[in-house]
């Protein structure tokens, strides 16, 4: 199984503020900042740990620690750059690349228009986010494109996601694990997600407002 969707009250709570046509610009950052921890904290329960010795206020004991080094977090921009600080408050020393990437409102297509790894970028696991899984062509194309680079194991983290972008990331990409907050019921003629929450990355920057999702 390659999909997971974070089914707990508490999502679902915080959804409900999200999506509220209401929810002013602050409240918004700091909403998608909270669920990004919670994205992060499920996607990493097979993080592997390396044995190290410790010395508590008692005794020594063994144990295991996160080589945190050992991973990459790509936003794509813009709207993904909105859940950078929540995963960060996981893994803080992780590495941080970028992708740019626009979709062509007649095709439907991403197009590329800025792209930066971190060096050694093929030695870690790379972690996309994005909070809006609409078609799934730009995630699919952002996968396309670490594959290149020799990226070997990828997660893709998003809070609200289509049945068509999650279907298009199995098809493309049945290795990729995909995390969301929760499966809306579809897209729109426009590939606009329903109900979605909005564009995500107008609502975190205050660029617009009541815009549909991209």
């Amino acid at each position: 199984m390659n999909e997971f969707v974070l089914n707990h009250p508490l999502i679902t709570h915080k959804l409900a503020i999200l999506r509220n046509v209401n929810t002013g610009t602050k409240e918004f950052r700091e909403l998608v900042t909270e669920i990004s921890i919670f994205l992060m904290y499920e996607s990493m329960r097979d993080a592997k740990l390396e044995e190290t010795t410790i010395e508590t206020p008692l005794e020594k004991m063994d144990t295991g620690i996160l080589n945190e080094d050992n991973y990459a977090v790509v936003p794509i921009l813009r709207a993904g750059m909105g859940m950078v600080d929540g995963i960060l408050k996981v893994i803080p020393n992780a590495k941080i690349g970028h992708i740019g990437l626009y979709r062509n409102e007649e095709t439907f297509e991403p197009v590329e228009y800025y792209y930066k790894m971190p060096d050694g970028i093929e030695n870690r696991e790379v972690i996309i986010i994005d909070p809006m899984l609409a078609t799934g062509g730009s995630a699919s194309a952002t996968i396309s494109r670490l594959k290149q680079d020799g990226v070997a194991k990828i997660k893709l983290l998003c809070i609200v996601a289509s049945p068509q972008g999650v279907q298009c990331i199995k098809d493309d990409h049945p290795d990729v694990q995909i995390f969301c907050a929760v499966v809306d019921r579809e897209l729109s003629e426009n590939a606009y997600i329903l109900p979605g929450l909005g564009d995500a990355g107008d609502r975190i920057y205050g660029t617009k407002k009541r815009s549909p999702s991209n």
